[in-house]
């Protein structure tokens, strides 16, 4: 039966200045509508080609460079403002309580501002942070300024690729490769602007460098919201509403229950599926990982007796390894019958260059950084598992929802424990022994969240 709701044919109430872009008679003043391209929902506009490629690639490059660009001076800011270890460690824990925090607000704040006037509102709070941050005289103030720095890059960390999505058109793979690709490349080159200054200042300068590349995202997004306005997707269009409608009106004159089916997905809570549980305790885990090497792997290189320039390109090179997993990973693990070998792996990588790290850190610095770049593949192993390991689109993006945020809360203690512990022992043989543990349960995580199983499958087990 049809849904009284349901909107009877015609326009819905466009915005001021809009028409409407369905096909359909001519009216006295507007003529014959223009047909849609192939590609494009009624009634957006278009962004050009070569605008919509300059976006995506200035706001990839700023994607991690900010945050990654402080850990090779994490200790000369400490020592500036005269602050703990734990203070320290309250800054490393901040990506992943933003990443957390902004996976959850993004899409109420883009429903508001539209999906480019929400990025470029990140991109300002982004250029603010890292601006003024260096030249404070505070440490909670850094640490505020940071907190700005971090959730602009959240917020564009999940809303650019629904950008992509909405004005790609015919150019979206080209455009997701720039976005992960560039977004890799943001991590590697973050580290290195500490090797361009030098002096009692220097990691001032490192990290304000940066904002230099913020502000030209702003400059270049501007055009981008002038050309598009309000451009939030709508949910569904009225077509597609009348569409769904009679096509439940037929499922349920041949008595189909695949309407009951997916209510009951809907309704069903995820925590009820132990695939989902595993894979969000899996990315929460590889995530902790992440941040706490972002955060404190050249400090650890310092404290082996390793120079700061080792310490830097250490850090690097695990974002550059990353590039390399980000590019491989999802096709693996699309053409692999058996995926639980690779959570392991990786996870077996990681603990060997925390293990050196531990006992032979001044040997062979750069062989344990390049095991932990390795062992990062865990991350795009995780976001491959999530559609991997879903039936129906409805299922994977409740899933998304659920193991992203959820994951990054975990992910934001590790930093927070790392600098506690440092600040109480001051020294790292606890710390990366502990991380040891936390691989092994990564492991462990990665291999039952590959398990050949579907969560649709166990969320309509959970409701019968």
């Amino acid at each position: 039966m049809t849904d009284p709701a349901t909107p009877r044919p015609g326009p819905a109430n466009p915005r001021p200045g809009s028409t409407d872009p369905r096909p359909g008679p001519a009216n006295s003043r507007t003529g014959p509508a223009t047909p849609v391209r192939p590609g494009r929902r009624p009634g957006l506009r278009t962004v050009p080609v070569l605008l919509a490629f300059a976006a995506v690639l200035v706001a990839a490059v700023n994607l991690r460079a900010g945050i990654a660009s402080l850990g090779p001076v994490l200790g000369d800011v400490v020592e500036a403002f005269g602050a703990g270890g734990w203070l320290a460690g309250v800054v490393t824990a901040i990506p992943g309580l933003f990443f957390a925090l902004m996976g959850l607000a993004a899409v109420p704040i883009a429903s508001r501002l539209g999906l480019g006037g929400a990025l470029t509102a990140g991109m300002v709070l982004t250029f603010i942070g890292l601006a003024l941050r260096p030249w404070v005289g505070g440490i909670w103030i850094f640490i505020v300024l940071t907190a700005c720095v971090v959730a602009g890059i959240a917020l564009a960390n999940v809303l650019l690729p629904a950008w992509i999505k909405n004005h790609g058109g015919r150019h979206i793979v080209a455009l997701m490769t720039i976005y992960t690709s560039v977004l890799g490349l943001s991590g590697a080159i973050g580290p290195l602007s500490a090797l361009l200054f030098d002096g009692a200042d220097g990691w001032r300068w490192a990290l304000a460098v940066w904002a230099a590349f913020a502000a030209v995202q702003i400059l270049v997004w501007i055009f981008v919201v002038a050309r598009t306005g309000y451009d939030f997707p709508a949910a569904a269009t009225t077509a597609d509403r009348q569409g769904d409608t009679s096509a439940g009106t037929a499922a349920a004159r041949r008595g189909d229950t695949s309407a009951d089916t997916a209510a009951a997905r809907r309704g069903a809570s995820l925590w009820r599926a132990p695939t989902a549980v595993f894979l969000m305790l899996f990315f929460g885990l590889q995530s902790m990982n992440a941040y706490v090497q972002m955060g404190w792997l050249p400090q650890i290189y310092l404290d082996s007796g390793a120079s700061a320039t080792v310490g830097s390109v250490a850090l690097s090179m695990v974002g550059a390894l990353n590039i390399v997993g980000g590019l491989a990973m999802p096709s693996i693990i699309h053409r692999a019958r058996h995926l639980g070998i690779f959570p392991v792996m990786f996870s077996l990588l990681t603990a060997g260059g925390y293990l050196g790290l531990c006992f032979a850190a001044d040997t062979w610095p750069l062989l344990w950084a390049f095991l932990l770049g390795l062992g990062g593949f865990c991350f795009p192993t995780a976001l491959a598992l999530i559609p991997a390991r879903t039936r129906t689109p409805l299922v994977t993006a409740r899933l998304s929802g659920f193991v992203q945020p959820l994951g990054y809360f975990i992910a934001a203690v590790g930093p927070l424990l790392v600098g506690m512990i440092y600040d109480a022992t001051g020294s790292w043989s606890a710390i990366l022994l502990g991380l040891v543990v936390a691989t092994a349960a990564m492991a462990a995580t990665g291999f039952r969240a590959s398990r050949r199983s579907y969560i649709d499958d166990e969320l309509d087990a959970a409701a019968r």
